[in-house]
């Protein structure tokens, strides 16, 4: 069986796949990058209907391709997110190969690189690039058995509430697609409780500025300023409905339930946490914190921005702030659907390679592994915050593609 021999091979053919190959062919490194799906599969498939970007048009996008047909202050649906990246790859000419599954990946011995097997066949690289994004693995706690008679469905899987059984729903996890799905499902009819956790809550916009305009200001996309971080804190930021920011108190007062931290599970009954009041007030901070830092920076640099006072003001606590629900009855509230906004969590079992801490979790330093030729790129705070964005992880990629050249350049070196 022949195989084929490359120089780099980038795995995953989504915004850090194909980062990864306009910076490498920027540096004429030879690679193909393997999608065992379609480009940028996870926005077509792996998301609910209405799901639009995060980010402005400006700014949620590669430097060198601005969207066509989009306003620079709208949110791309998802279709139209996956075929910016499928355009893009189109006009690199980008070496994608589709419909390929990496399945295991390890040192060749005696020699340079690595043995790469997939669906497809058998391939050598000297490098190879994780670029499989931190969205790998659906992961939801266990509280709720399997028996119970009530739907589970992890977010990834959600489409519409058309596809959900009759009834009301709990939607664990107030981060963007918790806190979005629990609106289209209270605006379908709905009745919908939402477990909130500790969450980061910041404005979607202010004085004229989009959140994302405010983070390269300030700057808290590259965390200059350096600030304790609580691990797992969901990030409540949304596009939906032409961008709106986050405000559980709202929610709230449109007819969501809200409810603390889901915890435990007992003959059809589920338990809260207490601390729903500690953590809508920490979110409330945040979010404070945002707006009084934005107005010195306005101040500062003498910007002529229109004044915002309504955006420092808070809606009445709701009945279910005030008075907290500790626990339900899944059945005697007619909640047939729990739907868990709960994250994902990383799948490198294909990668067996020596570049994993304790931990099983990557250790690199800015997307350099411990493994020599083994790189990642996408993952969350892979450089700082912007690292798992599109517009962080296309400057992220061009640092690895950098490192790849010289490790390239050194071993093509030969003595005088």
């Amino acid at each position: 069986m022949t195989v084929e021999r490359i120089n780099t091979l980038v795995v995953g053919a989504g915004q850090a796949g194909i980062a990864m190959s306009e910076h490498l062919s920027l540096m004429n490194i030879p690679h193909i990058v393997l999608e065992r799906a379609r480009i940028a599969e996870r926005w077509r498939s792996e998301r609910w209907d209405s799901l639009v970007a995060n980010g402005p048009a400006w700014h949620d996008r590669f430097p060198t391709l601005a969207f066509e047909g989009v306003s620079p202050d709208a949110f791309p649906p998802k279709e139209r997110m996956a075929d910016y990246f499928e355009t893009y790859a189109e006009m690199l000419k980008a070496p994608v190969r589709t419909g390929i599954e990496v399945q295991r990946v390890e040192r060749l011995t005696g020699r340079r690189g690595f043995r790469v097997e997939t669906s497809e066949g058998e391939y050598e690289a000297d490098n190879v690039v994780a670029a499989t994004g931190p969205f790998q693995k659906p992961t939801f706690p266990r509280i709720i058995p399997e028996t119970a008679d009530v739907q589970q469905l992890h977010s990834s899987a959600y489409k519409n509430p058309e596809q959900l059984p009759d009834g009301g729903v709990l939607v664990v996890g107030a981060g963007a697609s918790g806190s979005q799905i629990a609106e289209e499902l209270r605006q379908a009819g709905r009745r919908v409780y939402l477990s909130v956790g500790e969450h980061y809550r910041p404005p979607r916009a202010y004085r004229g500025r989009d959140y994302c305009w405010w983070l390269g200001a300030l700057g808290l996309w590259d965390e200059v300023r350096i600030r304790p971080k609580k691990a797992h804190v969901a990030f409540a930021v949304s596009g939906y409905e032409g961008g709106r920011t986050v405000d559980f108190r709202r929610l709230a007062h449109a007819g969501i339930t809200l409810v603390g931290l889901t915890r435990a599970w007992e003959a059809g009954r589920l338990r809260f946490d207490e601390g729903l009041a500690e953590n809508i007030a920490q979110g409330d901070q945040a979010y404070f914190d945002v707006l009084r830092e934005a107005d010195a920076y306005i101040a500062q640099n003498g910007l002529d921005f229109p004044p915002e006072p309504e955006a420092w003001e808070l809606l009445p606590d709701p009945d279910c702030l005030t008075s907290p629900i500790l626990e339900i009855d899944l059945k005697a509230e007619g909640i047939t659907t729990v739907l868990w906004a709960t994250g994902f969590q990383f799948d490198f079992s294909w990668l067996q390679v020596n570049a994993f801490d304790d931990a099983g979790l990557p250790f690199h330093k800015r997307g350099i592994s411990a493994e020599s030729g083994i790189y990642f790129l996408g993952l969350p705070n892979l450089v700082n915050r912007a690292s798992s964005f599109i517009y962080g992880v296309w400057h992220d990629a061009k640092y690895v593609a950098d490192h790849i050249a010289l490790q390239n350049a050194y071993m093509a070196y030969e003595r005088a």
